[in-house]
């Protein structure tokens, strides 16, 4: 069925869902983040905010292409992102009932970021074998690699 402005399609919403989930478990991160030390938390915020930005213009595109008018996927696309909010609380309040459930929280936090880059990205990497455009793969790979490991040195000694 084509898209009109009369009719969104419903990848619109199935992303909107979706990054309404991936945003609870970017905010159940960050506050595990913060629970274990603040200096990570830091580290873990600017972290998860690079990987955001693209991923929100990304979803913005999704939404367009969905049918979606500007205005209406803007404002969707920010109520979604506010539910990582939601993430936030739910590891504070998990960390007030016990403060045992945190290395379980972490290895959720970790097997899911595995789980992305295992099932999304890497699968992603692999299509299109330029030599050009995998040069480029590789050192923004490296590039991130450098951007963490320079924010650890700044925040942890």
């Amino acid at each position: 069925m084509p898209i009109t402005k009369d009719h969104v399609h419903s990848l619109g919403y199935m992303n909107l869902i979706g990054d309404f989930l991936h945003n609870i478990i970017d905010g159940i991160v960050i506050g595990i983040s913060y629970l274990l030390n603040i200096k990570l938390g830091i580290v873990t915020t600017i972290a998860i905010m690079f990987h955001e930005i693209p991923q929100e213009i990304g979803d913005f595109g999704v939404l367009l292409h969905s049918g979606f008018s500007k205005k209406k996927a803007l404002i969707l696309n920010f109520i979604v992102a506010l539910s990582s909010f939601i993430g936030l609380l739910i590891s504070f309040f998990l960390f007030s009932i016990t403060d045992k459930i945190l290395p379980y929280l972490i290895l959720f936090a970790a097997g899911n970021f595995i789980y992305i880059a295992n099932s999304d990205l890497i699968p992603e990497l692999h299509k299109d074998v330029e030599l050009k455009k995998s040069t480029f793969q590789v050192l923004y790979f490296l590039l991130g690699v450098l951007l963490l490991f320079s924010l650890n040195l700044i925040h942890f000694h």
